[in-house]
């Protein structure tokens, strides 16, 4: 049976996570990596520690495959050798992908309920851990979206409800409409895309988790961590780590509830990331990284 690391945690909600979670995205869209590959890298991140996982219905390549990627992480978390039952999954709704390498938004209230019923057949699972509202659709009322979540948070169908793509003031109205019961918010951050820096902030002051998607720049964005973002690199350096790392471990040290997700089609890259919450990070190098 596989001898899981003990990771530092945070909370989301009411449950403890690692301080570094999965995101799962890159396994099921284009450039993905053959299934085998897939669930090795999940299951070497669960060797690592990790603790969270991050999906969605609308993480797959081709128009009939909706949910691939959900399936892909429930059949990981099944033939994985260790104790999947401490295991956070988060999955969105909202977000479509037609097949053509476009993307489509449907905030109805009516699409979110069937959508998170067909994640929870996807996964496996009674009740979804966390259920992300995953981009607001600028064709319904935000109030009508967020007004689904209450439902399925109230009928049981997910057991803790977040936000994904969402600004400050949208922050604060779900908050309001579901009566202080958001636990999470998923918004594009690292050291290239620093536009979500209120809301990270504002996540902090309501003791909710911010979790960066795309925490390393994205696909193909990881490799540039020593070109525009040149002290990343030079940190490394110093440490004798990856600047994946090192951003990662800049990140963690903005704020106690912030919760990377970096994506990952290899088991040793997420194995490297697992590695970010022991670095830390002096005032100075913050100082630098920030700047």
């Amino acid at each position: 049976m596989s001898t899981t690391t003990t990771l530092p945690t945070r909370l989301i909600g009411s449950r403890a996570v690692s301080a570094i979670g999965l995101g799962a995205m890159p396994l099921s869209i284009e450039g993905r990596p053959d299934e085998p590959r897939a669930i090795a890298t999940v299951h070497a991140a669960l060797d690592a520690g990790v603790t969270l996982i991050d999906t969605a219905d609308a993480y797959h390549l081709f128009a009939g495959e909706v949910g691939h990627n959900e399936r892909l992480v429930a059949e990981a978390l099944r033939t994985w050798d260790g104790d999947a039952s401490g295991v956070l999954v988060a999955t969105k709704g909202g977000h479509l992908r037609p097949g053509d390498g476009t993307w489509t938004q449907d905030g109805s209230a009516r699409h979110l309920i069937e959508a998170a019923e067909a994640s929870r057949e996807a996964l496996g699972v009674e009740s979804i851990d966390l259920y992300q509202f995953h981009r607001p659709d600028p064709s319904v009322q935000y109030r009508d979206s967020i007004n689904a979540l209450k439902h399925l948070l109230d009928e049981g169908v997910i057991l803790m409800a977040g936000l994904s793509n969402v600004d400050v003031e949208q922050i604060d109205q779900a908050m309001a409409l579901l009566d202080g019961r958001v636990v999470s918010v998923q918004n594009q951050f690292s050291p290239g895309f620093r536009s979500s820096m209120d809301e990270l902030r504002h996540c902090a002051d309501l003791g909710i988790a911010f979790l960066p998607w795309s925490p390393l720049g994205g696909i193909g964005g990881a490799a540039g961590l020593g070109g525009e973002n040149a002290a990343f690199q030079q940190v490394a350096d110093e440490r004798g780590v990856s600047p994946q790392r090192v951003a990662l471990a800049w990140e963690l040290a903005l704020a106690p509830v912030v919760i990377p997700i970096p994506g990952s089609t290899r088991p040793e890259t997420i194995r490297d990331s697992a590695q970010a919450p022991a670095l830390e990070l002096s005032d100075e190098e913050m100082q630098r990284l920030s700047a």
